[in-house]
């Protein structure tokens, strides 16, 4: 992956966030497994290396905002809660949106603001952000998830075709914004939905 040890403070988010508060109660006693476990709604929470890595390669500091695609239960954002100032998380499933506004607010994870919308799409209005993480894969990178970078940022996001070959990829801003393009490693994540082939920008480019 290019990565070594994880830092001690992305280290200490994951101490401190239970992530046997995420799962359904039934899989609770796998909750610290290191494989994803579904979640409903055909969804899934990921395996916790994967969730570690990308929190990682997002290289997050304190004072970011930072924008994340596919809430899921939640997991990803309270991760993040803890290093960042601001998560602003946008789930395309009605139902997992509510539940995972719900149970972020009861476990005191306050700095997170959950939204049900098309993750494609980013969210504009709080644009630019210091750092975007999606945990679905895009058959191609969404071009208004570039767009909304600030300069220097990240982009951290699965591409490829669904239950076919997926890549992580790191997508780094320039300050004339342009972009670079880093594939880290080979990876299976559920699609990402919504959005058109209009909206996104081939790996290539």
């Amino acid at each position: 992956t290019g990565r070594g040890m994880l830092p001690d403070r992305v280290r200490e988010a994951f101490i401190r966030v239970p992530r046997e508060e995420f799962v359904p109660p039934a899989q609770r006693h796998q909750a610290f497994g290191n494989f994803p476990l579904p979640i409903g709604e055909g969804q899934t929470i990921s395996q916790p290396f994967i969730v570690a890595l990308m929190t990682d390669l997002l290289d997050t500091a304190p004072g970011h905002r930072i924008l994340e695609v596919g809430t899921g239960s939640g997991y990803q954002a309270a991760i993040l809660s803890l290093l960042v100032d601001r998560v602003y998380t946008l789930e395309f499933v009605p139902s997992l949106a509510r539940e995972a506004a719900v149970l972020l607010e009861q476990l005191g994870y306050h700095n997170v603001a959950v939204r049900q919308g098309d993750g494609n799409l980013g969210w504009p209005d709080q644009a630019p952000f210091d750092g975007i993480l999606v945990t679905a894969a895009a058959p191609e990178i969404p071009k208004a998830l570039i767009a909304q970078l600030s300069p220097g940022a990240r982009l951290v996001i699965p591409v490829g075709q669904p239950y076919r070959h997926q890549e992580l990829l790191l997508v780094e801003k320039d300050a004339r914004g342009g972009h670079q393009i880093r594939s880290v490693l080979g990876v299976a994540f559920v699609p990402l939905v919504g959005g058109t082939k209009e909206d996104s920008e081939e790996r290539s480019n």
